[in-house]
C-alpha cells in the first residue's frame, strides 16, 4: 500500500513540476511570441485560414467571439449527427456497427461538441472507426474552444481599456496546433509503445486461459486516448474506458494518462500569471484550487484504502482496500486519486467503476463536479473560477464599504447579475433534472439497477456529470433511452455555453471600462487572504445548494451500511 501511495504522490508532484514550464510555453503561444514550432505550424495554420477565407489578424469584440463560437459549434453538432446516424453504411466500419438512433446521436454529438463526452453507448460496439475519428476531432476543437474563450479573458484583463480581444478562430486553431497536437503526439507514442492498439483493422482474435477463442476490438486507440485526456474530454474508446486493459495496459500508462488530463488545466493557471505578468495571482488561484482538490482527494483515497466496513465485519481481509469495480494492476489508492482528479478536472474518464466506490467517495466525486471550480477543464476552469472571483470581490467590497474592483476595473450591477446567473444555473440544472427524474419513477425507475439511496445517487450523478461537462457516470444507470438522452442533452447545451458566454461577457464589459490605478486602499486580489475568501464563497454556495440532495443519496447510504 505504501508503494501505491508513493505512486500517487509522484504522479501529482511531477504534473505540477511540468505544468509551470508548460504554462510559460502556453503564454508565449497566446502572446504571439516565437517558439520552436513556428516553422512547422505557421504555414499549416495560414493554409487553414486561406481555405476558410478568414483574416486571422482581424480583431473581435466579446460579442463577435461568442457568435463565432456558437456558429462553428452548431456546424460540428450537425456534422456529428449525420455521421453517427449513418455510420452503418459509411466507410471505416470493419466491425459493421450500426448507425445510432436519432436521440442517441443527438446526445452523443452534443456531448462531444461541448467537451463532456457523456457516453450512453459502449465505444467498441456503438460507433465505427470513422465516428471515432470524428469524435477525436471534436476532442481537439472542443478543448480548443474552451482555451480560446479563456484567452479572451486573458486579453481583457491585460489591456487597460479596449474592445479588441483577438480573433476567436485564430485562438482556437493555435490552441489545437501549438498546444494540444504536439502534446498528443508525445503521449500517443508512449501509449502505443506500451501495447495500446493503433490500427484500422477490425477485431483481433485471442485465446483465453480457458482455451476459448474470442474477438477483441482494436482500432486507433492510442491516438484517441491521448487527446481524450489532454483535452479533458474523457470519452472512452471502449465502454470500460481507462479500466479496459487495451485502453490502459499498465501502471505507467495509468500515470501518463493521469498526468495528461491534469497538465493543460494546471498549465493554463500558470499561463495566466505569465501572460498578465501577475505570477502572484496565478499562485493564489493555484493555491485555492489545490486546497479544494486535496480536501476532496485525500479523504477519498483513505476511504478506498480502508475498504467496505460491511465486508470487513464478515471476516474478509480488506488489506487491498475496496477493490470491487477496480483493476488490480492499478489498486485502490490510484483509483481513488483518479476518481477525484477526473471529476475535479472535468475529464470524466475512469479507471474504476465509480458506481462501486464507497458511498462517501461517491459523494466526493459529485462534490468535485458540483463545485466545478478546482482546476476545471481546458480553459473553462479559468472561466468558472472568474465567476467566484467576481462574487468574492463584490462581497469583500460590501464588507469594507468600498466599490468592488478587480484588476483596476469597477464591478457593477451588470457584471454581478451575469455572475449570479452563471453561479445559480449550475445547481438549477442538476437539482431540477434530478427532481424531474425522481418525480416520474414510472419512466426512470426501470433504468436503475440499484434501489433506494444508491439509485437516487445514480440519478443525481448523471445530471451532475452532465452539468459539469464531465461525462463520467454511476454506471448502474441504464441511460440509453429517450428520457436520459434528451434531458441530459439539453443540460449539456445550457451548462456548456452559458458558463462560457457569461464570464466572457463580464471580461468584455470590464475591458471597456476606464482603468483605475491601484492605490493603498485597493483590495489585493492576489493575496492569501483573498484566496481564503474565494474558497469560503465556493464552499458556502456548494453547501447551500447541494447538501440536501447529498443527504438523500450518498450520505444516507453511508449511514445505512
Amino acid at each position: 500500500m505504501n508503494t501505491e501511495i508513493f505512486g500517487v504522490v509522484a504522479m501529482y508532484a511531477l504534473t505540477i513540476l511540468l505544468a509551470v514550464p508548460f504554462g510559460r510555453y502556453i503564454a508565449k503561444v497566446y502572446a504571439g511570441e516565437k517558439t520552436l514550432l513556428d516553422p512547422i505550424f505557421t504555414p499549416l495554420e495560414n493554409a487553414f485560414f486561406r481555405l476558410g477565407g478568414i483574416e486571422r489578424k482581424a480583431e473581435m469584440n466579446w460579442k463577435q467571439h461568442m457568435v463565432a463560437m456558437l456558429t462553428i459549434n452548431f456546424v460540428w453538432f450537425l456534422l456529428g449527427m449525420f455521421i453517427l446516424m449513418n455510420q452503418g453504411w459509411l466507410p471505416l466500419n470493419p466491425d459493421g456497427n450500426p448507425g445510432q438512433t436519432a436521440d442517441l446521436a443527438f446526445n452523443t454529438s452534443i456531448s462531444f461538441v461541448v467537451n463532456c463526452n457523456l457516453q450512453h453507448y459502449s465505444g467498441e460496439s456503438g460507433v465505427s472507426y470513422l465516428s471515432q475519428m470524428f469524435l477525436m476531432f471534436l476532442h481537439f476543437v472542443s478543448a480548443g474552444t474552451g482555451m480560446a474563450a479563456a484567452v479572451v479573458i486573458f486579453l481583457a484583463l491585460k489591456e487597460k481599456t479596449t474592445d479588441k480581444l483577438g480573433n476567436f478562430y485564430n485562438l482556437m486553431l493555435i490552441s489545437c496546433t501549438r498546444i494540444l497536437l504536439p502534446a498528443a503526439i508525445i503521449v500517443a507514442s508512449i501509449l502505443a509503445f506500451n501495447g495500446m492498439p493503433m490500427t484500422f483493422e477490425g477485431k483481433d482474435s485471442m485465446v483465453t486461459m480457458q482455451g476459448d477463442t474470442v474477438g477483441v476490438s482494436t482500432g486507433p486507440v492510442a491516438a484517441f486516448v491521448a487527446i481524450k485526456h489532454l483535452g479533458t474530454n474523457g470519452g472512452g474508446f471502449y465502454g470500460a474506458n481507462s479500466a479496459h486493459p487495451l485502453e490502459n495496459p499498465n501502471y505507467l500508462t495509468n500515470m501518463v494518462e493521469m498526468m495528461s488530463q491534469m497538465i493543460v488545466p494546471l498549465g493554463m493557471i500558470f499561463a495566466l500569471g505569465f501572460f498578465l505578468k501577475r505570477k502572484k495571482m496565478a499562485w493564489m488561484i493555484f493555491g485555492v484550487m489545490t486546497v479544494g482538490f486535496l480536501l476532496l482527494c485525500l479523504p477519498t483515497i483513505v476511504w478506498e484504502i480502508e475498504g467496505n466496513p460491511a465486508i470487513a465485519k464478515m471476516g474478509i481481509d480488506m488489506g487491498s482496500g475496496a477493490m470491487e469495480g477496480k483493476e488490480t494492476r492499478i489498486g485502490s489508492a490510484a483509483s481513488g486519486f483518479w476518481s477525484i482528479a477526473t471529476t475535479v478536472i472535468s475529464t470524466g474518464s475512469v479507471n474504476s467503476m465509480h458506481d462501486s466506490a464507497m458511498p462517501l467517495s461517491g459523494m466526493m466525486q459529485m462534490l468535485a463536479m458540483m463545485t466545478n471550480a478546482f482546476y476545471g477543464g481546458c480553459g473553462v476552469g479559468i472561466l468558472n473560477f472568474l465567476i467566484f472571483i467576481i462574487l468574492a470581490v463584490f462581497i469583500s467590497g460590501l464588507m469594507v464599504g468600498r466599490t468592488p474592483e478587480f484588476m483596476g476595473k469597477k464591478i457593477e450591477g451588470r457584471e454581478m447579475k451575469i455572475a449570479m446567473i452563471v453561479a445559480l444555473l449550475h445547481p438549477l440544472l442538476i437539482l431540477a433534472g434530478t427532481a424531474l427524474a425522481a418525480a416520474f419513477p414510472e419512466i426512470t425507475s426501470a433504468n436503475l439497477n440499484n434501489p433506494g439511496f444508491h439509485g437516487f445517487s445514480e440519478m443525481l450523478y448523471e445530471y451532475t456529470s452532465s452539468a459539469a461537462n464531465n461525462g463520467s457516470g454511476f454506471e448502474g444507470l441504464g441511460d440509453n433511452n429517450l428520457w436520459w438522452n434528451i434531458t441530459t442533452g439539453f443540460v449539456l447545451i445550457l451548462s456548456r455555453f452559458i458558463p462560457i458566454i457569461g464570464p466572457v461577457a463580464i471580461a468584455g464589459l470590464l475591458a471597456q471600462k476606464k482603468y483605475i490605478p491601484e492605490s493603498a486602499g485597493t483590495l489585493r486580489t492576489d493575496s492569501a487572504t483573498f484566496g481564503m475568501m474565494i474558497l469560503a464563497v465556493i464552499a458556502i454556495i456548494t453547501a447551500l445548494s447541494f447538501f440536501p440532495a447529498l443527504t438523500l443519496g450518498p450520505i444516507a447510504e453511508y449511514f445505512s451500511l
